[in-house]
């Protein structure tokens, strides 16, 4: 049960969270907003949230997305989903969320750099020899 002002009318200034992560470009789906609410990777002011939180500009969010991590702070709400312009102009991230993401993704690619894959599938003789030494891993 939803909480009305005065009015009767649901208050203009707060959305639900999980609409507003859709909203806000975070999540391509609403549904996946919602599991990510409800798995705990999106923090209000520090705790946990149910997707159906009223969300009002001032407010701070934790936002895990995969392996980066969002700090940002709302300014403005929405509970339809626009272009990636309009989207942006809804949150702030912190210039040290923003360097930390930065820090991670350069690590990377940094880790997978040396990386060659090969130019072609192995032959029969070379997925013999690798079938032969798996079975060494496995005794």
């Amino acid at each position: 049960m939803s909480r009305l002002p005065a009015g009767g009318a649901p208050a203009a200034d707060q959305v639900r969270l999980d609409v507003w992560l859709w909203a806000a470009r975070f999540f391509k789906t609403r549904s996946l907003a919602k599991q990510a609410v409800e798995t705990g990777k999106v923090e209000v002011g520090g705790q946990r949230a149910k997707p159906s939180r009223g969300i009002r500009p001032g407010e701070q969010l934790r936002v895990v997305r995969g392996e980066e991590v969002f700090e940002l702070a709302v300014l403005g709400v929405s509970d339809t989903r626009g272009p990636a312009p309009v989207a942006q102009a809804l949150y702030a991230e912190s210039e040290e969320s923003r360097q930390r993401r930065e820090q991670q993704r350069l690590q990377r690619a940094a880790m997978r750099d040396g990386y060659r894959p090969p130019a072609h599938k192995p032959d029969k003789r070379a997925r013999r020899l690798i079938q032969a030494l798996g079975d060494i891993d496995a005794s």
